[in-house]
């Protein structure tokens, strides 16, 4: 009994150490800070349903912490653009290209990627 309750939890373990490892690859990335610059380009396109979805696609520059420029593509599942000024951090991901954005702060942003915003 203790035998299979050990290999129920060494399998637990292990598939949510994997589930892990695997969203790191997939969702992580590299950190670059962008300002918004523009309105985007907006899109309207129709889901299965029938249902308007509006995205706005950006193509804005990015620096990391070293100040190191790349060329930010993404989209924004958003009804309206985002706001012009707002600086953000874009997680970059060699496979994915970007895979995910927040705010932040002007203050939150390291020196070097500040200077070259």
């Amino acid at each position: 009994m203790k035998k299979l309750l050990l290999g129920v939890v060494l399998v637990v373990v292990l598939a949510f150490g994997g589930l892990k490892i695997t969203e790191k690859i997939v969702q992580g990335g590299d950190d670059y800070y962008v300002e918004v610059t523009n309105k985007g380009n907006k899109k309207e396109e129709r889901d299965d349903s029938g249902r308007t979805v509006l995205s706005y696609d950006y193509d804005l520059a990015g620096f990391d912490k070293a100040g190191k420029e790349k060329e930010m593509k993404f989209t924004a599942y958003k009804d309206r653009p985002l706001i012009q000024g707002a600086y953000l951090k874009v997680t970059w991901n060699q496979n994915r290209d970007v895979t995910s954005y927040e705010q932040v702060k002007e203050s939150d942003i390291p020196e070097k990627a500040k200077e070259k915003l």
